[in-house]
């Protein structure tokens, strides 16, 4: 449920109607606000909201280029940019030390866990997966929509892939590393 909720935003954008991408971009915002006071007033730390408030800056950012100009040539390259947008996001989190997955972990690890270094190279493999899979999306859509199919069905499975993909990768990984600590356990 903590991915969902992180990539709300993103989803709603993904899933209005593009004619209307002014509307969307403000919805999407309006969204990520409404999950970051959620999360704060729930005491979720901002170390575990680093993609809801990158989202929260982008989609302002494109609300005000699209209700400032309508027929914008960024409106064609908007979920390429989406894509770009979260694997800088997630690609900073990791350059800096503090992989976006870490604080989402934390919130159903026990905090013995959190300072030890399979835990962290854990979410560090994640972390770069999701980062991969973003910059990969942005790139293919970038393709699709200099082909001039920037809103298509295509383009919106391209986008699907790109957070169905990395998030089966985590759920496997996450059982993978947990059965073998297990095995290292025994």
């Amino acid at each position: 449920m903590s991915y969902l909720r992180t990539f709300l935003p993103w989803i709603v954008f993904a899933v209005l109607p593009s004619g209307s991408w002014q509307w969307a971009a403000l919805a999407a915002l309006v969204v990520a606000v409404a999950v970051i006071g959620q999360q704060v007033r729930a005491g979720v730390g901002l170390d575990a909201l680093i993609i809801e408030l990158g989202s929260a800056v982008f989609f302002a950012a494109l609300a005000v280029v699209a209700f400032a100009d309508p027929h914008s040539g960024v409106h064609d390259y908007s979920a390429a940019l989406s894509s770009g947008t979260l694997a800088v996001i997630a690609g900073v989190s990791l350059a800096v030390g503090r992989p976006f997955t870490l604080g989402i972990a934390k919130r159903t690890t026990p905090r013995e866990v959190w300072g030890l270094k399979p835990f962290i190279r854990t979410n560090v493999v994640i972390t770069a997966v999701w980062t991969a899979a973003f910059a990969l999306t942005a790139v293919v859509l970038a393709f699709v929509a200099h082909a001039g199919h920037g809103h298509s069905v295509s383009a919106v499975v391209i986008q699907i892939a790109g957070f169905v993909v990395p998030m089966v990768f985590t759920i496997r990984y996450v059982a993978h590393v947990q059965a073998k600590a297990g095995q290292l356990a025994r």
